[in-house]
Parts: structure tokens; sequence; C-alpha cells
């Protein structure tokens, strides 16, 4: 452990009344594992190293991988296109959408949760309760029968429906439910502690989430998110769990070299120095990767990882709060940085 970054981390924790998980590691050496606050403030529990988080979009990266995992068997190809991989209707959507914009966010379908037309993610659960969804084809009627937003490949639109169409092909051409296909062929395979857990069912070692008021009092997020999560995110995992699958993925433990290459490559330009893979963001510097990031926000969820390669750096900070992870990990960044060049 490194006393300096601990200690940094705890007094960060204290500033910013921080809850959740943190969990930094280099090389072979874990740098910190320190947990803050309170998984289930009514019984006073609290965060601990394998309390199990909401990591909301985070989880897109699962998807990815379970598309490319179907790929490298030669279920499907990355150019495979929408209708040939999924029987469901869609009278409104091109042709010609591919698995490729799907994972990129370029395929131009519309989203079941548009910022553009919605501000709050509540605001879905009015006329659909969420307690009605719990798998994929759940959110259909939310977004089938809508027109296109643009043609399919003209721009990146960050796009949570697009996930549930990935889901929804991982499902048809596996055979398995999409949670049962993830936990068997990813969880399993890294043995790291992590799930698709039902909001009102949630497995000890889960952390409750939560939303702050202004005037002080809260309320947990359990009316707030589908009941269960899916291919676009709402799965749980520890802070150091998602470094365990960063590990393994790159070791290709979960996929060939040629297919994690194909995941990782920053496929989209979104901005200057942001790019993006397939179910995962990263930053560019000169035509070469520097970061990668995972990020997810969900009301009374906040998670963000780093995975730098040069150096071999991951941070994972996971809360159970509608903030914090990420003033958490850039600090840390920040106090890491001036260590490495010192």
């Amino acid at each position: 452990m490194n006393k300096q970054i601990i200690e940094y981390i705890q007094s960060m924790a204290a500033e910013i009344h921080f809850s959740g998980s943190v969990f930094v590691k280099q090389g072979d050496q874990i740098l910190a594992d320190c947990s803050f606050g309170l998984a289930n403030r009514s019984e006073k529990m609290n965060n601990v190293s394998d309390t199990k988080f909401g990591m909301a979009s985070g989880s897109k990266l699962f998807t990815a991988i379970a598309i490319c995992q179907l790929a490298e068997e030669g279920r499907l190809s990355y150019y495979s296109l929408l209708g040939d991989c999924l029987n469901q209707s869609f009278p409104h959507f091109s042709q010609e959408i591919t698995i490729h914009q799907l994972l990129t966010h370029t395929s131009g379908i519309p989203d079941y949760f548009d910022e553009e037309v919605m501000e709050d993610y509540e605001e879905l659960w009015i006329n659909k309760p969420m307690y009605h969804v719990r798998g994929p084809k759940d959110f259909l009627p939310l977004f089938q029968n809508e027109k296109m937003k643009y043609d399919p490949g003209s721009k990146f639109h960050y796009n949570n429906a697009g996930y549930i169409l990935l889901g929804l092909i991982v499902e048809q051409v596996s055979g398995m439910a999409f949670t049962d296909y993830v936990e068997k062929n990813i969880f399993e395979r890294v043995v790291m502690d992590a799930g698709y857990f039902e909001t009102d069912s949630l497995p000890s070692k889960a952390a409750l989430g939560y939303i702050d008021q202004s005037d002080g009092s809260w309320k947990t997020n359990i009316f707030s998110l589908p009941a269960k999560g899916g291919p676009d995110g709402g799965a749980y995992i520890t802070a150091c769990g998602i470094i365990q699958l960063w590990e393994a993925l790159t070791a290709g433990r979960l996929l060939d070299k040629q297919n994690v290459q194909q995941l990782l490559a920053p496929h989209i330009r979104v901005d200057d120095s942001t790019a993006y893979g397939y179910g995962i963001w990263m930053k560019t510097e000169k035509h070469s990767v520097t970061k990668h990031l995972l990020m997810g926000y969900d009301p009374g969820v906040n998670f963000r990882a780093a995975f730098y390669p040069h150096p071999s750096l991951c941070i994972s900070v996971c809360s159970n709060q509608s903030g914090g992870a990420f003033d958490m990990i850039k600090g840390i960044e920040s106090e890491l940085m001036k260590e490495l060049t010192s």
C-alpha cells in the first residue's frame, strides 16, 4: 500500500463526504484499497472492500465483450446487419444498421432516454413502472416504434437503446438470457464478485444507492431505476472487481488478441481528445491512446474507472451516491501523476 496515496484519498473522502470504495493498482502492487460511508444507512452497515456497487453505464463494456466473444466464435460479425441478427419489428429503422454502429453509438436509432427531450432519468418510469423492467425486451416499447434520429454511421450520439439491442442479439445468438450469458462467460471466467441483481431483492454486501436532497433528507434509488440491470447498464461490482476484469481482458483470458484490439480501438472520434471504442471511452494524444475510461451515472450511483497503459496503472471508484466518483478519481490521478513525475 502507498501511505501517501491512502492519506490523500482519506482526506479527499472527508472533504467531499464520499460514500463508496476506491481501489488503486500499479503493475502488481496495490496502492490503495479504501472504503467510506454506509452501504445501508438505516442499518448502519459500512461500505467495505468487498461491497458490491451499481456501476450504471460502466457495464456497457460487458455487453461489448459478449458481442466480441460471439464474433470470435464466428456466430456473427461486427458488420452484420441488425435485421439479420434480431427477430424484432422496428418499422421505422434503417435496414443498414450494423452491430459495429450499435457498439459505437453511431447507429442513429432513437434512444429510450433522450437527453434532448428529458433531463431526469426518473421521468421514464412515470408511464412505464420500473418494477416491470427486468430484461432487455422490457425496454422495447420505449423506442422500437420511434423514427430514426440520424442516418446510420453519420455521427456519434450516445445511445442506451443501441446496447439494449446488442443484449437482445446476445440472447438470440447464444440462446441464453443476457445476464446469464455475462455471468457465465465473463464474471465466472474472471472469478470476479459481480452480478445483475434485482433492486427489490439485493444480496448481502450489495450497497443501496442513495439520493440526497438539498434539505438534508435522502431516499434510496429503488424507485428510480429499472428493477434489474441489463445490456445498457446496472451490473453490480466491487471496486477491485473491474480491475480484475481489465487484467483478464488484456491478458487474453476473455478474448483473443485480435478481438481485444478491436474492442479497445478508438473507432469514433468524440472530440479532439476523446474517442470511443466498443463499450469504453478513451483519451488520446497524437493518435495514441493514453487512457481507457469507464463511466456510469444513475440516480444514487456514480462510477469511474481509469486504465493507463503507460504506466500500468488502474484506478476504480464506486459510489452509492449520485456524485463523488469523478471528483475522487480526478484527485487521485493528479496526486499519482505528481509522484510519477517527481
